[in-house]
């Protein structure tokens, strides 16, 4: 089955809400990166997180990134996300090697210590809005909270999870986020703490077999929700050549002609997807021409 999200309103509007069942987005990154169990849980919940928040973006070239840089042994997460569900994201070091924190359950907030969120929008403004909390946890849907109700005033209930299989495969992956419109009747939100509090992990309740479907029903059923919108998930890199070429350009004639010299070739990496651009000292002469030229 495909990944997706799944947007939602309950409570006559004074509710909104978003699941996403994205294991095979995750296990894409998992592959790509090579990630370790907890580097791929942490990583994995960024990812699903992001993507859900970039369907509230309303342009289809608006971004958002949410960028965790920390004191642990993963050192740093980043994950991006365009309003369309593609998502891509990488950890600063993938090999992070934690173990549970007790049977069953990786210490994602020890892989990721203390440090800071970052949320940053670019919505065609000339700077991208960017707002920053101190991590809480490093379990990172308890960051997101704190984020939603420090930054943006906006009660916020998030639950992400990434299930691993014994053979370091992703078995499950998915999350949610519940908003509070402002003036939500407090019947609503004693209501909405109650359900919350009584719903099982989302990765478990996906691994009984659960759809998201089902999972949005287990929150908000009896609160009239209404799905407004279904929208594919994928991790999707959109990095080429052209664009890498063009990176090469913009260091300018000195630095080209100094590989050139020097190297002779140019290697570049796209962090988010590990693919490899590689580019002989043929191909560096064709774009110090064109640096020239402009």
């Amino acid at each position: 089955m495909k990944d997706y999200i799944l947007r939602a309103t309950a409570a006559q509007g004074a509710v909104r809400a978003f699941v996403a069942s994205s294991k095979n987005t995750v296990e894409t990154a998992r592959k790509l990166h090579n990630t370790t169990p907890v580097a791929t849980a942490a990583l994995g919940r960024l990812l699903t997180a992001a993507a859900i928040i970039g369907t509230t973006l309303k342009n289809e070239k608006d971004l958002i990134t949410l960028q965790i840089r920390c004191e642990g042994e993963i050192q740093g997460i980043i994950a991006t996300s365009d309003s369309t569900g593609k998502v891509k994201g990488y950890a600063f070091n993938p090999e992070c090697s934690f173990s549970e924190q007790y049977p069953g359950k990786l210490d994602v907030g020890a892989a990721v210590g203390a440090g800071t969120l970052t949320v940053i929008k670019d919505i065609g403004l000339k700077e991208p809005y960017a707002g920053q909390i101190e991590l809480i946890s490093g379990e990172i849907a308890e960051d997101l909270t704190y984020y939603y109700a420090k930054s943006e005033q906006t009660p916020s209930a998030i639950g992400l999870g990434v299930l691993i299989d014994t053979d370091t495969t992703v078995r499950q992956a998915g999350g949610f986020i519940i908003q509070l419109m402002p003036d939500a009747p407090e019947s609503v939100v004693a209501l909405l703490e109650e359900k919350i509090a009584r719903t099982p992990y989302i990765t478990d309740l996906m691994d009984m077999g659960k759809t998201a479907e089902e999972i949005l029903d287990m929150l908000l059923g009896d609160m009239d929700v209404v799905i407004t919108d279904k929208i594919p998930m994928e991790f999707y890199c959109n990095c080429t050549r052209e664009r890498v070429e063009k990176a090469l350009i913009s260091i300018g004639e000195k630095e080209l002609i100094k590989i050139i010299e020097e190297d002779k070739k140019a290697n570049l990496k796209c962090h988010f997807c590990n693919k490899d651009y590689h580019f002989n000292e043929e191909d560096l002469k064709k774009l110090l021409a064109e640096a020239i030229g402009r």
